[in-house]
């Protein structure tokens, strides 16, 4: 959730150009994120400031949590904190990199993962052993939240499908199948879209 005056990490709308700016899906991650997670190449800005200027790309874990073949969906209450996203169905969980512990300055890749952690526990309480891997990256800069922010997609494998909400914005959470979340789809946020349409792939 966000807060009087947060600080969100960011990186500088070039450099995202100069490492090769896409479309969707990128499910090559690596490369990206050698530069992206390096101390040198990212800071924080304060949110409002992020959030109107396209210069910056903030980045934002999204994070999908599966258990076989079957993906953690959500809606987003009145609550959410990204109110263009409210009664939006979700498949990722994840929010703003902010400073509340770390350096104000930049991050690496533990501070990252350390954050991402963090966002995770704040919005449900996963009952059960997991995997986490980095599987793409997402950008969509046809919608105004898209084109200040670059996902960071992470799945969470999960040997369980133990999954307990925290966070009041979260509702209906549910393991769904692929072909129930395609019977959703023209209701999910964009970002979930495209992870939904690339779904087999991204479970691999």
């Amino acid at each position: 959730m966000g807060r009087p005056n947060e600080n969100v990490l960011v990186v500088r709308r070039a450099l995202f150009d100069e490492l090769g700016s896409f479309h969707g899906l990128n499910l090559e991650p690596e490369i990206y994120l050698r530069a992206l997670l390096s101390r040198g190449d990212n800071f924080f800005l304060p949110r409002d400031a992020a959030e109107n200027d396209p210069a910056y790309k903030q980045l934002i874990p999204y994070v999908l949590i599966a258990h076989g073949d079957r993906v953690l969906h959500y809606v987003r209450g009145k609550k959410a904190g990204e109110q263009r996203l409210v009664a939006k169905g979700s498949i990722g969980i994840g929010g703003h990199m902010n400073d509340t512990d770390e350096s104000l300055f930049a991050w690496d890749e533990n501070a990252y993962r350390a954050g991402v952690q963090r966002e995770v526990d704040e919005e449900i309480t996963i009952e059960s052993t997991y995997e986490d891997k980095i599987v793409a990256l997402l950008n969509d800069d046809t919608s105004e939240v898209g084109r200040v922010h670059l996902g960071i997609v992470h799945l969470f494998r999960l040997a369980d499908p133990k999954v307990q909400k925290r966070e009041a914005m979260i509702t209906g959470l549910a393991f769904l199948s692929r072909e129930e979340l395609v019977a959703r789809r023209d209701n999910l946020e964009t970002w979930s879209q495209i992870c939904l349409d690339s779904l087999p792939r991204l479970l691999r």
